[in-house]
């Protein structure tokens, strides 16, 4: 949750800037990032791309193999830009005095931190918590609010000032961020001068940094940097994962049309789901190309940044100088993935990576010359000339065997010939899709009769086939001639028995997709009636709680009545006061029994239908009692009143008094006296 706070008071304080300040964050190449919508954090989805992860390659190693995040990625789904100078400069064992002239705050001499309290309360964000009951929009609102107070509005040497804080803020907190709580200033030397801040390559930083981000334990679980980047480039090429969620379509940037789906999961039940999901994904739903539909309105920066695309090249950010190995996932042009040189981590040179603990000054750009310039030329152009996979995947699998395939991700050791093994049934399956794609091929020479409902037909190739069987019967001339059609006989045979192959995995491919539907349905009919059930219960769960508050209304008369009956401590009353002292605990009892009932269908949902059912049941006896007991109270007054009418004659009269009528059992008679 720390990266989504972060994100939440940058976003405040750049609300709070006034107009002519966002206009220069515009113009530096960061208003894009303040476009996009807060996004779900998925730390389940960063710790499995991270556990795929190669250091020395700077790539993730999947099944089907490497893949790298691109400079393309960082412009199409952040809008960041990814040309211009080389983000390098000096760096300092100290930023005590660059940080009071610069920022007039100050800064920890042993570690150049900023604190990020004091960073914050400099832009007004006083009190950054969260209200009890306050919606994201409207503590949103609440900061900006607050953080308009205190920066300047009008252009001059403060607005300068509230300017590099809140760029230090953004860059230390939200596009650089660390998992300690301070924000550093090593990027302070670039924010001198404010009208060059746009000038660098900032995107590609960015890059530099999430290479960095991905290099760090396994067992970190906090999110680092501008997390919607990786979890967005996920969704785009891995789409079958089911991570994200499509919400606003033709946005751009890329990541404002994305959201973050709920799981409820707990962390680590996550995370072994996507593993598994990852080790059994199918490989042909990889999208290595998801841009291909994907035009340049409404993104300018895709100009300036087109030519850095598709190019091998070293990425800087100050002391962070790491190379973009693209020529790993030719497949990701469109090129077919030649056999490669895989980086050790001994065959590049890297320049330094820690920035902390340096005691020296450093130049960058004399420290890592061969590498600026390369950025400079743009690197190199990847090229393919293979074509197939087939010999790069067998290597591949040679080399990380242990490390992508399923189940020996969990081993701690795998022998060579485990490797081997694997490497040969990677390379028959693949070998598979060879035939199918050259079937394909040889379909689209000999014009093949194909119909996509009836999966494949070949009777031109087997017509073409008898074709050659008749004419290798008869005589020749040349001997040339007959290899050629025994040549052209065994090509049409393989091919023939690779379509029929693939018609049966077509075939077989197309019942799962059956049976996966009928599944579906299924559970489509089972939520609708759970549904169902589920409204029932509600309803009576209603009726119950509408009755128990009826007999409370009811338990609290009789409380009244009786407390009137204790003042008046009547004894001709004395009888109609044990009457009401047994049905008031009756009602009390019946009371009891019914909030019972309400709280127990409130607790569990799985039991409505015994629940609806007890309901249905109380329902009834409460009826039943309550009808018997107005019934009851009406034939006692009755009863009470001939008494007196009688006992009235009896004294004019003479006549005898009649004996008490009989009490019924239940009715409260064996309480105790006054």
């Amino acid at each position: 949750m720390r990266a989504r706070v972060s994100w939440t008071l940058v976003l405040a304080a750049f609300l709070a800037l006034p107009p002519f300040q966002r206009d220069r964050i515009e113009e530096m190449g960061f208003g894009e990032i303040f476009r996009i919508e807060r996004m779900r954090v998925d730390p389940a989805l960063t710790q499995a791309l991270r556990s795929r992860w190669d250091t020395e390659a700077n790539a993730f190693v999947f099944p089907w193999g490497h893949m790298i995040p691109s400079l393309e990625n960082v412009s199409r789904i952040t809008g960041l830009s990814v040309y211009g100078r080389a983000v390098s400069s000096y760096t300092y064992p100290c930023y005590h005095d660059l940080a009071e002239r610069l920022l007039d705050l100050p800064v920890e001499r042993r570690s150049s931190l900023v604190p990020r309290i004091a960073l914050q309360e400099s832009l007004g964000l006083f009190e950054a918590g969260k209200n009890a009951g306050e919606s994201e929009d409207e503590y949103l609102e609440r900061l900006a609010r607050v953080s308009r107070r205190e920066l300047a509005s009008e252009p001059g040497p403060q607005t300068n000032l509230d300017l590099r804080r809140f760029l230090v803020l953004f860059l230390g907190r939200l596009l650089f961020a660390t998992r300690g709580d301070a924000v550093h200033c090593r990027f302070l030397p670039l924010l001198a001068d404010l009208g060059e801040v746009g000038g660098y390559a900032w995107g590609a930083a960015f890059l530099t940094h999430q290479f960095d981000c991905l290099s760090a334990s396994d067992r970190q679980t906090s999110t680092s940097g501008f997390y919607p980047f990786l979890q967005v480039w996920a969704y785009l090429h891995l789409p079958t994962l089911g991570r994200g969620e499509l919400t606003r379509p033709g946005l751009v940037p890329i990541a404002r049309r994305w959201g973050g789906r709920r799981d409820t999961r707990h962390l680590a039940d996550q995370l072994e789901r996507l593993q598994e999901a990852i080790d059994s994904y199918p490989y042909l739903d990889v999208v290595w190309q998801p841009y291909l539909g994907e035009g340049d309105e409404g993104q300018p920066w895709l100009v300036q940044a087109r030519p850095y695309f598709g190019r091998s090249v070293w990425l800087h950010a100050l002391n962070l100088v790491l190379p973009l190995n693209l020529f790993l996932t030719q497949r990701s042009l469109g090129f077919r993935q030649s056999v490669v040189e895989f980086p050790v981590r001994d065959q590049f040179r890297r320049p330094g990576r820690s920035l902390r603990g340096l005691h020296d000054t450093i130049d960058w750009h004399e420290r890592a010359r061969e590498q600026i310039e390369n950025w400079e030329r743009k690197g190199k152009s990847v090229k393919s000339t293979a074509t197939t996979d087939d010999a790069y995947l067998r290597a591949y699998a040679l080399k990380y065997g242990g490390k992508v395939y399923k189940s020996a991700r969990h081993q701690v050791d795998v022998a060579g010939e485990v490797a081997s093994l694997r490497a040969l049934l990677l390379s028959a399956t693949h070998d598979r899709e060879a035939a199918r794609r050259e079937t394909e091929e040889l379909t689209s020479v000999l014009n093949p009769c194909f119909d996509l409902k009836t999966n494949v037909c070949f009777c031109v190739q087997r017509r073409e086939l008898e074709i050659v069987r008749r004419g290798a019967g008869g005589a020749s001339t040349s001997r040339g001639g007959e290899s050629d059609r025994a040549s052209l006989q065994a090509h049409l045979t393989t091919a023939i028995s690779r379509a029929e192959e693939a018609e049966r995995h077509l075939e077989d491919r197309e019942r799962d997709l059956q049976f996966t539907n009928e599944h579906a349905m299924d559970l489509q009919a089972q939520r609708d009636q759970y549904q169902g059930e589920l409204q029932t219960t509600r309803g009576d769960r209603d009726q119950l709680r509408i009755r128990a508050e009826a007999a409370e209304a009811r338990v609290a008369a009789m409380t009244t009545e009786l407390a009137a009956l204790r003042v008046q401590r009547s004894p001709v009353d004395r009888e109609e006061l044990e009457r009401l002292r047994a049905e008031l605990r009756l009602q009390e009892s019946l009371a009891q029994r019914l909030q019972q009932i309400v709280t127990d269908i409130g607790r569990s949902r799985s039991r409505s239908r015994s629940a609806a059912s007890a309901s249905r049941a109380t329902g009834g006896i409460v009826g039943q009692y309550l009808a018997s007991s107005s019934s009851r109270r009406r034939n006692e007054a009755e009863e009470r009143r001939r008494q007196d009418e009688g006992g009235a004659q009896g004294e004019g009269g003479g006549g005898a008094m009649l004996p008490p009528p009989d009490r019924q059992e239940g009715s409260g008679e064996c309480g105790g006296g006054e």
